[in-house]
């Protein structure tokens, strides 16, 4: 049926006005009929020749009757095509203003998610809102190159729907990067059967800078015939998404990123962990020799300690007492390579080298021992004493262990030096190897301490007291 009402036309003011002058000019009776035979204008009680038929585009919507019915016939059918024109005209201009008003709409509210799966649902429900569906599927590529489904709505598969980039009509769309209208789905040479029926779809990729992060697919069972209307605003939706998920996955990365560079900041001094991080560092963690100074720090008869309290009571001194050593570590740009019980284990020159590894090293062993004499817990100033040792050399570092497990560690005489120094310090006490002692002798005071046998050395090493 036609959308234009000829007895609202012919009753227009303007209409009317005409046809009452052609009438008046040709002195002759007009009768004007609607398709259904109401009579719109004139008199119906004898017929009148000749007869012509209103026609809009091939469709007849009325009849003129009487000396000027071609002339007033004719002029209906333009007017009718010019109000048809116009009522076009205006839907298409309310159909842009809708879209454009629904997706700055949808933009506002996107600009504020961070999450990925809600971006999703609210793309795919003012995608079904507009264009005629039984499925929609938002997917993402993957880290193994592959698109996964990030939201959906209709039909459900059983399986997780997944999509290999250049296989398929939708594996074309992401490689092409080119939206498609797919009208007979099953007969083009691309299409891949998937567990839910499709027959027509509308595929838009979601791109970026970088390139295609994902596809949005608009699909129904049954046949459709989808239109560049509804092209261009699935294309309009994917643009939308693809600068929304862009963003809200740089801000998950920027959260896992901080929540590593905080785990590392327990261990690595902060400038460390920067470095580590950067794009362009050259930090490696797979084992190689290094020149890095090593140091070892215990507390003096910690067990005998652990019998006048409750262990809960330790622990808690414990920890107040690493909080404090491990400040005094990171001040010097070393590392905590582990805990050990009471014990801390140290590394200047790794994984980031220094320049100047065994002085700090001597620096933030004499700051440990200073800083034991200032923390805020009395028992811990009391009953707290540490021997430190400190030794410097070439030693294998990296990650060293089974697939299973890795730790970042150093290992060599060096470490075991290190270690057998410590062993033999009083609480207070400072001792450095000579290869330290070499290193350092300008800017710390000295005496010397004596030789010590070390397993697997056939021969003694000279030991230093720091004075501090």
């Amino acid at each position: 049926m036609s959308k234009i009402n000829l007895k609202r036309l012919v009753s227009q003011p303007e209409v009317s006005s005409l046809i009452r002058e052609i009438i008046k000019d040709s002195d002759a009776a007009i009768t004007i009929q609607a398709a259904d035979g109401t009579i719109l204008m004139g008199d119906s009680a004898a017929p009148l020749l000749p007869q012509d038929r209103v026609k809009l585009g091939g469709e007849v919507i009325g009849l003129v009757a009487g000396n000027s019915a071609t002339a007033i016939a004719s002029l209906l059918s333009y007017l009718a095509s010019q109000e048809l024109e116009k009522k076009a005209l205006g839907k298409e201009v309310l159909d842009k203003y809708r879209e454009i008003n629904l997706l700055y709409s949808l933009s506002n509210k996107l600009t504020a998610c961070l999450d990925v799966k809600e971006i999703s649902k609210l793309v795919i429900y003012e995608a079904q809102r507009i264009i005629k569906a039984t499925n929609i599927y938002l997917l993402l590529l993957t880290a193994k190159n592959q698109l996964e489904l990030a939201g959906y709505w209709g039909e459900s598969s059983e399986n997780q729907i997944t999509f290999i980039p250049g296989r398929g009509i939708v594996g074309s769309v992401l490689v092409s990067q080119n939206a498609e209208i797919v009208n007979d789905a099953i007969g083009d040479a691309r299409f891949i059967p998937g567990e839910v029926p499709i027959s027509s779809l509308i595929c838009a990729p979601l791109k970026t800078q970088n390139g295609a992060i994902g596809v949005i697919i608009i699909s129904s069972k049954q046949p459709v015939n989808y239109t560049a209307q509804d092209l261009k605003f699935a294309t309009g939706l994917a643009s939308i998404a693809s600068a929304a998920i862009e963003n809200a996955l740089l801000h998950e990365n920027k959260l896992q990123e901080a929540r590593i560079k905080s785990q590392l900041e327990r261990y690595i001094p902060p400038q460390l962990v920067n470095a580590i991080i950067a794009t362009d560092a050259e930090i490696s963690l797979a084992p190689t020799r290094q020149n890095i100074a090593i140091l070892f720090s215990d507390i003096r008869g910690f067990t005998t300690k652990c019998e006048e309290l409750p262990p809960e009571t330790i622990v808690g001194y414990l920890n107040e007492y690493f909080t404090h050593m491990v400040d005094v570590i990171f001040s010097h740009e070393g590392t905590v390579n582990k805990f050990v019980g009471d014990m801390i284990v140290a590394m200047f020159g790794a994984p980031a080298k220094l320049i100047d590894n065994e002085k700090q090293a001597i620096a933030a062993a004499i700051e440990m021992q200073m800083r034991l004499r200032t923390i805020p817990v009395a028992w811990i100033r009391e009953n707290f004493l540490t021997g430190i040792g400190i030794s410097s050399g070439e030693v294998v570092i990296g990650n060293i262990g089974s697939p299973q497990h890795l730790d970042y560690t150093a290992i060599g005489d060096e470490v075991n030096l290190a270690s057998r120094l410590q062993g033999i310090a009083k609480g207070g006490q400072i001792l450095v190897s000579r290869s330290v002692y070499e290193a350092t002798r300008d800017f710390f005071s000295y005496r010397e301490f004596g030789s010590l046998t070390v397993k697997g050395k056939r021969q003694s090493v000279e030991v230093f007291e720091v004075i501090y």
